[in-house]
């Protein structure tokens, strides 16, 4: 089963730049977890017959944040959930910090497939004033962390997304001049420690354990993309269970389109 995550940044716009559908066809991913879609379903009308779409869109604000799910038909859809459950929503107190609720963002959804769940997230940025680092810190990296442990105890795990924090130094270009600032704080790479700590495997890592040059995120200035100064801020985690069938792990940059680029787990049957 091949699975690929990729942060968008606007369906609508790679869609209209004719790199979508294409990279779909060419890839041929079992399972598609999209973030940032600033869409809702049918706002984009794409052709892609062999695929169930499922979306969680922003109800907050219009074309902005978002998540969605394409699965290949054949791979029987147990259950789709929406965000947080209400009982971590109210645990953790998420909800209005100044920017919004990021509950109604539609930041997460979750897939039940016959051997796991699928998670999909777009983890809410800290900002450059550091801003929104105590929602992240203090309520939206536990909430996430325990959902993933709550779903564990049903079924394994494979969670993915745009995460928003280049974990260690070797996973951004240059990681000294970036200490302390939004997604390379202490707080935010100390979110990424506890989801390994609590047995969940980074699965790039996994495969390819020690290196930089490994990037999913570039900025738009400084031609910072053809120079490869960038950040690994996107991720496959996989639950200890299924550490015997993961298969590969890539990040593919030659994949244009947004800012981000696709990055893909293969796991054995």
């Amino acid at each position: 089963m091949k699975l690929v995550s990729w942060n968008v940044n606007g369906i609508r716009a790679v869609h209209n730049k004719d790199l979508f559908v294409p990279f779909i066809r060419e890839i041929k991913p079992d399972v598609l977890a999209l973030q940032e879609t600033k869409a809702e379903q049918g706002q984009a009308v794409i052709d892609l017959p062999d695929y169930e779409e499922y979306w969680n869109s922003s109800t907050r604000k219009k074309g902005y944040s978002g998540t969605a799910f394409f699965i290949k038909k054949g791979l029987k859809v147990h259950k789709v959930l929406l965000g947080f459950p209400e009982a971590l929503v109210a645990k953790y107190k998420l909800g209005e910090d100044g920017y919004g609720d990021p509950n109604t963002e539609g930041r997460v959804i979750a897939v039940e497939l016959d051997d796991f769940y699928v998670v999909n997230s777009y983890t809410p940025n800290s900002k450059p004033d550091l801003s929104r680092l105590g929602l992240r810190h203090n309520q939206w990296d536990p909430a996430f962390l325990a959902y993933m442990k709550a779903l564990e105890k049903k079924k394994p795990v494979l969670f993915c997304g745009d995460l928003n924090v280049a974990h260690q130094e070797q996973d951004l270009a240059n990681p000294k001049a970036n200490v302390g600032e939004h997604g390379f704080t202490d707080e935010e790479r100390e979110g990424i420690d506890l989801i390994l700590k609590a047995g969940f495997i980074d699965s790039f890592r996994f495969f390819t354990p020690e290196g930089n040059g490994h990037y999913s995120w570039w900025s738009h200035f400084a031609n910072s993309r053809a120079r490869n100064v960038g950040w690994r801020i996107d991720y496959w985690f996989a639950s200890k269970a299924l550490k015997t069938r993961l298969k590969s792990a890539a990040i593919l940059p030659e994949v244009l389109g947004s800012d981000h680029c696709p990055v893909v787990l293969e796991i054995r049957d």
